[in-house]
């Protein structure tokens, strides 16, 4: 396509509603997803550390 004007261009031959809300929707994956993947990560390592000292804790009272 051939845009005489920018706002030819942000109108997309009449799709600018599908066209930039596509545009959007995938910019806020790209932005959340990175996001939520660091709290996942968190929270498993929150989780992970949680459970290696009670397993050190019922090892000591095993012994003890």
């Amino acid at each position: 396509m051939n845009w005489q004007s920018p706002s030819e261009f942000f109108a997309m031959g009449g799709y600018a509603l599908y066209v930039w809300g596509s545009v959007i929707a995938c910019l806020v994956c790209v932005v959340v997803e990175p996001l939520l993947v660091r709290q996942r990560r968190r929270t498993i390592l929150g989780l992970l550390r949680r459970q290696r000292v009670a397993e050190r804790l019922e090892r000591e009272e095993s012994v003890a």
